[in-house]
């Protein structure tokens, strides 16, 4: 059972479960609320993958056709039929525990994930036990993980890849911030041992979606209504603190005709205020605990730089643009350091530490 206390100082690793003997595959795996992404190595070669984390939903539960399409294909073919099976970022009930078993096995089975493997899964560091022991009943249940299965906090998993080629990040202090879909994410790590865990779902990367969706109506004078899908796109793909520019797209109309429009500020405006909601976070929520509890820690880790992951941190020029915020507010010099995927970082961290773990056996 994986067990990550938010609001514990406790120690770094989440509860253990080991089973068999032997040298054994090891997979780095972030159960994402809109992407999951999985590191393995195949013919000596490291392989990372990601899907949407959706599947299809059969109308009739008794129809004899109730094959189970996951990912960008459920997503493409069935739009209608696909849920995101974790919406809040952990399995919220039995029904969306028993959907993630089912997406996560087929993901396994279609890159033919060995059984016989030690795998590290990415934990976000929220306080929903029910959530957790949800998540713990899919790693139990699933075809891999025989030899080994472990969790680490997500913010650490994601850091490990942006301080260094192997895991140096657990020798050090520093602060990791996670800019999730469904939560952010602060907290401070000194010699692996996490230090005053902050989470929040007041500033998400779905928050910035329905956002836009808001912001283009308006922009739009109620011409265009998008979906949450739509504006995740347009983010993706056109955000950019460094060099935004705006574009042009076209919807249909029920009555057979078309509507051009112009976006000029309803992505950045979203993402603007979304900075200025994480930079209050963290002044107001996670650096003043952080300060009382652990005075030594908040002194030296602000002369380092802070490590930025999360899909969030995917957008061009957010992550120097959130330093330069949150060094106006604290009256000080702030630098940033990210992965160089910062989306994947999570996975890739973790699959270092299943490396470690299987070499260490």
């Amino acid at each position: 059972m994986i067990e990550h206390p938010v609001d514990s100082d406790s120690e770094t690793p989440a509860d253990v479960a080991i089973a068999g003997e032997g040298t054994a595959t090891p997979i780095g795996v972030k159960l994402g609320s809109n992407r999951t992404t999985i590191v393995f190595r195949e013919d000596g070669a490291r392989e990372t993958v990601q899907a949407l984390s959706c599947l299809t939903v059969p109308d009739n539960p008794a129809a004899s056709d109730t094959r189970v399409h996951y990912g960008e294909t459920a997503a493409r073919r069935f739009p209608e039929r696909t849920e995101y099976v974790l919406q809040s970022g952990l399995p919220a009930d039995a029904t969306s525990g028993r959907q993630t078993e089912q997406f996560f096995d087929a993901l396994c089975t279609e890159y033919d994930l060995p059984a016989d493997s030690a795998v590290v899964y990415a934990i976000p560091s929220v306080p929903d036990e029910c959530g957790l022991v949800n998540l713990s009943t899919v790693v139990d249940r699933s075809a891999v993980g025989e030899v080994l299965t472990r969790g680490f906090p997500e913010s650490l998993c994601g850091s490990i890849p942006a301080l260094g080629d192997g895991v140096e990040a657990v020798d050090q202090i520093f602060v990791a911030l996670n800019l999730g879909a469904t939560t952010f994410e602060a907290c401070a790590y000194r010699h692996g041992d996490r230090q005053a865990p902050f989470s929040t779902d007041d500033a998400t990367g779905r928050s910035v979606d329905w956002a836009i969706v808001d912001a283009v109506e308006e922009e739009t004078d109620g011409a265009v209504t998008l979906d949450r899908e739509t504006a995740r796109e347009y983010k993706e793909t056109h955000a950019d603190f460094d060099s935004y520019e705006p574009f042009s797209d076209t919807v249909e109309h029920p009555d057979g005709g078309t509507h051009e429009f112009t976006v000029e500020h309803g992505v950045m405006g979203p993402l603007d205020a979304y900075l200025d909601d994480v930079v209050d976070a963290l002044d107001t929520g996670f650096f003043s605990r952080l300060a009382n509890r652990h005075l030594k820690t908040y002194q030296l880790a602000l002369t380092r730089p802070l490590v930025v992951t999360g899909g969030m941190a995917c957008v061009p020029g957010l992550a120097d643009e959130l330093a330069g915020r949150l060094g106006e507010r604290l009256g000080r010099d702030v630098t940033v350091v990210t992965p160089d995927r910062p989306d994947t970082a999570a996975a890739e961290g973790a699959y270092r530490i299943a490396e470690r773990l299987v070499a260490d056996d």
